[in-house]
């Protein structure tokens, strides 16, 4: 069938580019910018005091981009309640963001295998894996962004409104990227749904479509 063909090549499409922007997105050092205006005493200054941090390391200025500190290493560290909450929000995204890369790989294979082997159980199985996926990803994506959003809230508290005063913060293209493989891969599981549809419409018995494939 046409339809059935076009359905799992698309599916197959969504998942790699999926993958292509999801592995993008957590090389990348574009999640989280921090730009600081020229203001009073700081004129002149302001790129040296902004910086782009991605998942594994921040660029500061000019400078070279440096390790971020490593949330596994911290453990037992006598730090206050409201960092070990950081840390322990750091780790979740350290974990699942790369995860989700993974079963990305994982469910390209298995939407492969479901495809040469026509079954329908495994379409299905395998639409309701990407669907998961995608889940999982948006489940570290927000997690990075109330980790970001804390993470300023701490800053301000310990050195005070006035030093943030001209500070802007955002999140970059990385995010983006890692949001739109999200979207790919929900519309890769959604299309191996409807191919595990098409395919059980074609072998039901009375149906024109019931051809041998």
């Amino acid at each position: 069938m046409a339809r059935l063909g076009a359905l799992l090549l698309a599916a197959a499409l969504g998942a790699l580019l999926s993958f292509a922007l999801l592995a993008a997105a957590v090389a990348s050092d574009y999640w989280y910018i921090l730009e600081v205006a020229d203001a009073g005493n700081h004129t002149g200054r302001a790129g040296q005091l902004s910086s782009h941090s991605g998942l594994w390391r921040i660029c500061e200025g000019q400078n070279s981009c440096i390790p971020l500190i490593d949330p596994f290493a911290s453990e037992g560290l006598d730090v206050p309640s409201s960092v070990q909450h950081l840390i322990l929000l750091h780790r979740a995204v350290m974990v699942v963001l790369p995860l989700s890369l993974v079963l990305v790989v994982c469910g390209w294979v298995c939407g492969l295998l479901s495809s040469l082997a026509q079954s329908v159980p495994l379409l299905l199985f395998t639409g309701c894996y990407f669907l998961l996926g995608g889940a999982l990803t948006v489940a570290g994506l927000s997690t990075y962004i109330s980790y970001s959003h804390l993470a300023f809230a701490e800053t301000t508290r310990q050195y005070g409104p006035w030093h943030v005063q001209h500070v802007r913060v955002s999140f970059g293209w990385s995010v983006a990227l890692a949001w739109g493989s999200c979207a790919l891969e929900a519309l890769s599981g959604t299309l191996l749904l409807a191919a595990a549809r098409a395919l059980s419409l074609s072998r039901a018995p009375g149906t024109p479509h019931s051809v041998v494939l």
